[in-house]
């Protein structure tokens, strides 16, 4: 036997960076939104999730100063909006963009965010367009940031502290700097406050209890001077001035309260009783006197010598609006995963109560008479009264089952759910049965199929009961219908999704495409952010369209994608001439694009 004796040489190799990067799979109409590129956006909003959202297929926005967006036809109040599983309400007599302020859901809280443009799973309230569900985080470490512009601050703070968690926000805005290069010539204040945390405390690994606060104070105010607009040819130019006087002030405060008790039984397994309060105090209140000239501007333009007057008037506007609501709300969630079964319950009882006072008017005077002119009354143009009380309770509840299997042919992902809800103020019950179905084939597991199949009620809310009645006098007053039904929505969606690596990246391909069938519609229109009911469900319709959504790294380590949609919406009302619904462009298309320096 020999023995030999062998020493090897130290040597140390030092591995470079390695990423590993995937596009994941969706097998269901919910797509998951990155939060991390919120901060990227120059939004005039205040850096809003929604802001994101209106870059996505089916989404439209017409207005860069509201968080406001319409999806595939549908109206701003078709779009429900979780954080943390609880619906979140917002204000209801804010009419433009500039009063809207923040927001509700925090970007520097936010941890996930999911989004599905229709054909959502039964867990989802009662909406006929879309869901967006936002998860707040939790901190495992101290964490914060602060950011300012001109348009507003930022600030945030986390941390964790053995068996507790917090997060906590501050939000600063004020448009005053954006609004100041508009035509009219104004004291613009506008000022948005919002302050939230969400609390995490566990007893024990089994039981945890959550608690989320906001207060959010909105205060505007605006002064007009002067306002200036030419319009017209090069041979026919014509210019419009308006001498304003008086002033408007707007105050929208809301508070808000949630509170969580969760409990683990087994890892398989969460049960869950939550409680929220919703308080909004609005304020409106206008008095806007104005002088208006019309006039060909000739050479020298309307101050010269060469000016022609062709109108001259006046006009009054006055409102005093004031709405307070309070919205409570209790109910009990769980879920359970056994083998390849995931099944999601809950039930949920509402009590809502709404105050609401309207005393609006607007008197026109046009070349020394008031209008309508009848020779013997004196009358204003428009006016508009309301005194009304609503306290109701609404109940609902939902199951729904998540069941995954393998064949032969692939991978089948099936969730099957109904819910249903009765409010006792038009004792009206509805079920709405949903159902969708993924499939990623296993000849080529770069492909995704899914379809998706349901019927979706909106149940109405304070604002759709509101129907304007005229007396003999010619007044109008806002009055409450109580035999208002829940518009109806047919969904069906098929979509597909091509997964694929070009120069070293990844790129994904998407397309839907649906169908909604729409009856008992309550119809409405539109200024500016504000949504006005006829209140009586005396409409149907359709939408239908196709959205496709090119998305992956078109420079690589970010992620990018173009949106393209293509739809048509027509409603009919009363069984008259088809017209197109308020909210539907024929085809749109966004961008979304990332570059960077490196280093």
């Amino acid at each position: 036997d020999r023995r030999l004796e062998v020493q090897m040489n130290y040597t140390a190799l030092e591995l470079g960076e390695v990423a590993v990067t995937a596009i994941r799979k969706q097998t269901s109409t919910m797509e998951r939104i990155e939060t991390d590129k919120i901060k990227l956006l120059p939004d005039p909003a205040g850096g809003s999730i929604e802001s994101l959202v209106v870059t996505f297929a089916g989404v439209t926005s017409n207005n860069e100063l509201s968080s406001q967006y319409s999806v595939r036809g549908g109206s701003y109040d078709e779009n429900i909006i979780y954080v943390n599983g609880l619906e979140v309400f917002r204000p209801l007599l804010i009419r433009s963009g500039q009063q809207e302020g923040l927001s509700f859901v925090n970007p520097d809280l936010t941890e996930s965010v999911n989004f599905a443009a229709g054909g959502f799973e039964a867990r989802y309230g009662d909406k006929m367009s879309s869901v967006l569900d936002i998860t707040y985080k939790k901190p495992k470490t101290f964490e914060g940031s602060v950011s300012g512009s001109l348009l507003g601050a930022n600030a945030y703070v986390g941390s964790s502290i053995g068996k507790f968690t917090q997060v906590t926000g501050f939000r600063y805005k004020t448009g005053r700097s954006l609004l100041g290069s508009m035509d009219t010539d104004a004291e613009y204040e506008p000022n948005f406050i919002d302050l939230q945390s969400y609390m995490t405390y566990s007893f024990t690994p089994k039981w945890v209890v959550n608690l989320l606060r906001n207060v959010a104070v909105n205060n505007d105010k605006f002064s007009p001077h002067a306002r200036e607009t030419s319009f017209g040819t090069v041979d026919q130019a014509q210019q419009f001035k308006v001498f304003f006087d008086g002033q408007e002030r707007d105050k929208f405060q809301t508070l808000f309260g949630a509170l969580t008790l969760k409990y683990r039984p087994t890892e398989n397994s969460e049960l869950g009783l939550q409680a929220s309060a919703f308080n909004s105090q609005e304020r409106e209140g206008y008095d806007i006197a104005g002088e208006y000239l019309l006039g060909d501007q000739g050479a020298d333009g309307l101050e010269g010598g060469n000016e022609i007057t062709l109108d001259l008037a006046k006009y009054h506007e006055h409102a005093r609006n004031r709405l307070n609501s309070t919205i409570l709300n209790v109910g009990h969630y769980g879920n359970v995963r056994m083998n390849n079964h995931t099944v999601r319950w809950g039930v949920t009882f509402q009590r809502e109560k709404i105050y609401d006072q309207i005393n609006e008017w607007e008197k026109r005077d046009s070349a020394g008479y008031s209008l309508p002119q009848t020779g013997s009354t004196v009358n204003v143009i428009a006016n508009l009264y309301a005194d009304n009380r609503l306290e109701s309770s609404r109940i609902s509840g939902y199951l729904q089952d998540a069941f995954k299997f393998r064949t032969e042919q692939g991978l089948f992902t099936l969730v099957g759910g109904v819910r249903g809800s009765y409010w006792d103020y038009n004792q009206e019950f509805i079920i709405s049965p949903r159902a969708s179905i993924g499939f990623i084939p296993n000849f080529d597991q770069d492909l995704t199929f899914r379809l998706a199949a349901g019927l979706y009620y909106q149940s109405p809310f304070y604002k759709e009961l509101r129907r304007i009645e005229t007396d003999a006098q010619g007044n109008d007053r806002t009055v409450l219908n109580p035999e208002l039904k829940s518009q109806r929505s047919i969904h069906v969606i098929a979509g597909s999704d091509y997964t694929f690596r070009a120069m070293d990246r990844n790129f994904k391909l998407t397309a839907e495409l649906y169908y909604k069938k729409l009856d008992n519609l309550n119809p409405y229109t539109i200024d500016n952010v504000k949504v006005r009911y006829y209140g009586e469900n005396c409409a149907k319709g359709y939408a239908m369209g196709l959205d496709v959504k090119f998305f992956g790294e078109f420079v690589p380590g970010t992620d990018s994608w173009i949106s393209f949609s293509l739809m048509k919406a027509r409603q009919t009302i009363r069984e008259t001439t088809e017209v197109p619904l308020p909210n539907s462009p024929g085809y749109n298309v966004s961008l979304f694009f990332q570059d960077y320096f490196p280093g």
